[in-house]
C-alpha cells in the first residue's frame, strides 16, 4: 500500500485530462481519424513515412489518411492505455488489501470492469461510425470512471466530516446532486455527438421563440444512426432543435440547483472553501455554455465546456465523500 496513494492520485488526475482530451478529440473531427482499433490503419502508430502511407492506403482504400487528426486519436488511446494499466494495478492491490481499504472493494473492482467496458465503447465508437448512443454511453462512462477515481481518492487523501450536514434534507440534496449533474451530462453528451449544438443560434430563444417545434419522439431515439431517423431518412430541423432546447432547459436546472445547493453548503464554515469553489464552476460553466452557442462553438470554449462538466464531477463526488463515513 506504499505508493496506493499515489498511484490512485495520478489515476484520477489521468482520467480528469482524459475526459477533456475525448473532448477535443470529438470536437476536431478527429474521431475516426483511424479506421480501425485498436490500431491506426492496420498499425499502432500513424502511418507517416511514404511506404507506410502506401501500406495504409492499400489496405484501407476507401479511407481518406490525415495524419493531424490520426495522431489525435491515438494520443488519446495511449493515454486511455495509461489509464488502463494503473485501474488494473489499483484493482490487484485492492483485492490484495481488501481488508484494510478504505472504501468497499466493490468500487475498485467496478472502477476495472467499467475500463473494460469504456475500452469496448470506444472500439464501437470507430466500428458504428460515431452512432450518437455509443459515443453518448463512453462520455458517461469517461465521467462515471472520473467519479469512481475521485471517491477513492478522496477516502485517502481529503477530510471526512460527516456530522457537519445537520438536516436530513441537506444529505438528500448532496446525494441528488449526482443524478442531476449526469442527467445533464448526458444531455450536453446527445447535443455534441448528435451535431446538435447550433441548432439554433440565439438565446435564451430558439429562432425567436422560447418554445420551438419540438420532437421528442425521433430526439430522443436512443438507437438510431448518427443523423438518420430510424427509416434511414436525414433527420429534420425540428430534431436538432429540440436536443438542443432540452439541454438548454437541464443546463437552467442544473445551474439552480447547484446554486441553491452551494448556498446550503456555505451555511458551515468547514465546508465552506468548497461551496464557494462549487458556485462559481457552475456559473462558469452556465456562461461558458451561452457563449459557446453566441460565438457558434469555438473549440476553445467548447473543451472548456467539457472542462467544466468535469470539475462538476470531482466536486460533487468531494462533496459526497466529505459526507460519508470511512469503511470500519
Amino acid at each position: 500500500m506504499k505508493y496506493f496513494k499515489k498511484l490512485l492520485l495520478l489515476a484520477t488526475i489521468t482520467a480528469f485530462c482524459l475526459v477533456v482530451l475525448g473532448a477535443y478529440v470529438r470536437l476536431s473531427d478527429a474521431g475516426l481519424g483511424c479506421p480501425d482499433w485498436p490500431g491506426c490503419f492496420g498499425t499502432l502508430s500513424v502511418p507517416e513515412s511514404q511506404s507506410a502511407i502506401e501500406n495504409a492506403e492499400l489496405n484501407f482504400p476507401s479511407q481518406h489518411i490525415e495524419t493531424a487528426k490520426a495522431w489525435k486519436e491515438m494520443i488519446h488511446r495511449y493515454i486511455a492505455g495509461f489509464l488502463g494499466l494503473m485501474i488494473f494495478l489499483i484493482g490487484i492491490i485492492s483485492y490484495k488489501n481488501k481488508k484494510i481499504l478504505r472504501v468497499n472493494p466493490i468500487v475498485p473492482y467496478a472502477i476495472v470492469l467499467l475500463v473494460i467496458f469504456q475500452a469496448l465503447l470506444g472500439m464501437w465508437t470507430v466500428t458504428l461510425l460515431l452512432k450518437p448512443i455509443v459515443v453518448s454511453a463512453h462520455l458517461i462512462g469517461g465521467m462515471t470512471t472520473l467519479g469512481l477515481l475521485t471517491f477513492v481518492t478522496h477516502r485517502y487523501w481529503g477530510k471526512i466530516q460527516t456530522n457537519t450536514l445537520k438536516y436530513k434534507y441537506e444529505i438528500l440534496l448532496v446525494r441528488f446532486s449526482l443524478v442531476v449533474l449526469f442527467v445533464q451530462i448526458f444531455l450536453g453528451g446527445w447535443t455534441s455527438t448528435n451535431y446538435a449544438g447550433l441548432a439554433c443560434t440565439d438565446f435564451p430563444t430558439c429562432h425567436g421563440a422560447l418554445i420551438p417545434n419540438l420532437n421528442f419522439n425521433d430526439a430522443f431515439d436512443l438507437f438510431r444512426d448518427l443523423g438518420k431517423l430510424s427509416d434511414g431518412s436525414p433527420l429534420p430541423l425540428a430534431v436538432f432543435e429540440t436536443i438542443q432546447w432540452i439541454h438548454r432547459l437541464g443546463a437552467l436546472i442544473t445551474w439552480l440547483f447547484f446554486g441553491y445547493l452551494a448556498s446550503v453548503i456555505l451555511k458551515y464554515k468547514t465546508m465552506r472553501s468548497l461551496g464557494y469553489i462549487l458556485l462559481f464552476v457552475i456559473t462558469a460553466q452556465f456562461i461558458v455554455g451561452v457563449v459557446n452557442l453566441l460565438l457558434h462553438l469555438p473549440i476553445i470554449l467548447a473543451v472548456i465546456h467539457t472542462l467544466g462538466a468535469a470539475s462538476l464531477v470531482v466536486l460533487a463526488v468531494i462533496l459526497n465523500s466529505r459526507i460519508t463515513k470511512l469503511r470500519s
